[in-house]
């Protein structure tokens, strides 16, 4: 079928509004055929219109009610919605029908990581043990340690979710969990970690539009400009026509670019394009997506002296944890909140700088009770309790 083929083809080239618009052809000519809902799910939610990705998956179900897919999909969508409970049920129903795999279980294992179940945790790490995709879980596992603070667990941890990449033939997944972890370590404060991460990634899966997308920022944001520049003009060439490269991923490697120039308004300005998709889900990743062009914005408006504006940024990220998952974002987002609210309490008067310093303390409380066993000597937390320090 042409139709088949042309959106095949655009959902390949990324882009999503012309994939979108064939798979919805697609599926009024042959509405009862397996296959296109599935795939329009998936096109709205790198949109980051996850209520249509849940309608379609839901169809997609009806008509094909032996797959896992569609129950992944829905299970996914919901937990992105903040609808944690329907996710559960989904996965129930797949279990009693004897479907799963490894998204499930990943999908398992957020949802004990929101409920703070460690028992829960550990049970779905231990299905990932001796399987092809035990480095998933690993990367799960290190994410969780990175968003409490335990650098030295978390680095042994992607160490180990690299070698058994390697292992199981996937060298782009390597890469890109030594790219979450470049990007991880160069936010807290070890820029030179960052870089030899960000390199090796590259390294080891150079053809690979989202480890050279997250290898891009990772240099950005470790100062390596050099390095960032000239990734960003290959995938600008590369992917002219790629929605999110173009609207999400440049954009942020711009903005972060411009913050080390000290040029926080023209990051902010970078960003524009973002705002339309920055919800989306990242399918090459275990999460739904770390809200990066959220969390670079609302940096920027902190260096900006945009007070407000840069809370409101944090607070998105707090708010949509079920599309963060235990990305590091979502720990570093509430002392961005704490950051934001001292410095309106900094620059208010009166009542106005009391309530932005009760909520800059009570967000500071947040964040180092999120690492309260997190490694000392990390730079971002020596800073976040000298902050706090102050306003008590």
């Amino acid at each position: 079928m042409l139709i088949a083929i042309t959106a095949t083809y655009y959902l390949n080239t990324g882009e999503l509004g012309k994939a979108g618009q064939a798979y919805q052809e697609e599926i009024e000519s042959y509405p009862r055929i397996q296959g296109p809902h599935l795939n329009l799910g998936v096109v709205y939610a790198e949109q980051g219109q996850y209520e249509k990705s849940v309608e379609m998956s839901q169809d997609e179900l009806q008509l094909n009610p032996d797959n896992v897919a569609p129950y992944d999909n829905l299970a996914d969508s919901f937990i992105a919605l903040q609808r944690f409970d329907d996710a559960r049920k989904m996965i129930r129903e797949a279990r009693a029908k004897k479907l799963e795999d490894y998204i499930t279980r990943m999908a398992e294992y957020i949802l004990s990581f929101y409920s703070s179940d460690s028992a829960g945790m550990a049970e779905q790490l231990q299905w990932f043990n001796g399987k092809p995709e035990e480095n998933y879980g690993l990367a799960l596992a290190a994410d969780t340690e990175a968003y409490h603070g335990r650098l030295g667990s978390a680095r042994e941890l992607v160490k180990r979710a690299v070698e058994s990449a390697v292992r199981a033939d996937s060298k782009e997944n390597a890469g890109v969990w030594l790219e979450n972890m470049a990007l991880y370590e160069a936010s807290i404060g070890d820029r030179e970690e960052a870089r030899q991460k960000a390199a090796e990634g590259l390294r080891l899966a150079p053809g690979s539009q989202g480890v050279k997308s997250e290898a891009a920022l990772a240099f950005a944001r470790a100062a390596e400009t050099a390095q960032a520049e000239t990734l960003a003009k290959e995938m600008n060439s590369q992917h002219p026509l790629d929605t999110q490269v173009q609207s999400l991923w440049l954009p942020a490697v711009r903005a972060e670019l411009d913050l080390r120039s000290d040029k926080p308004q023209a990051a902010v300005e970078a960003l524009q394009a973002a705002s339309g998709i920055d919800l989306g889900q990242f399918t090459f990743v275990n999460n739904m997506s770390c809200l990066y062009d959220i969390y670079i914005r609302a940096e920027a408006y902190l260096d900006a002296g945009q007070a407000s504006a840069s809370a409101n940024e944090f607070q998105k990220i707090v708010d949509h944890n079920g599309i963060v998952w235990n990305c590091w974002t979502g720990a570093l987002a509430h002392l961005g909140v704490a950051r934001a609210n001292a410095l309106q309490a900094r620059t208010s008067h009166g009542a106005d700088a009391d309530a932005a310093r009760v909520r800059a303390i009570a967000a500071y409380k947040d964040f180092l009770s999120l690492w309260k066993d997190a490694d000392p000597d990390i730079p971002i937390l020596k800073e976040a309790k000298a902050e706090y320090a102050k306003l008590r």
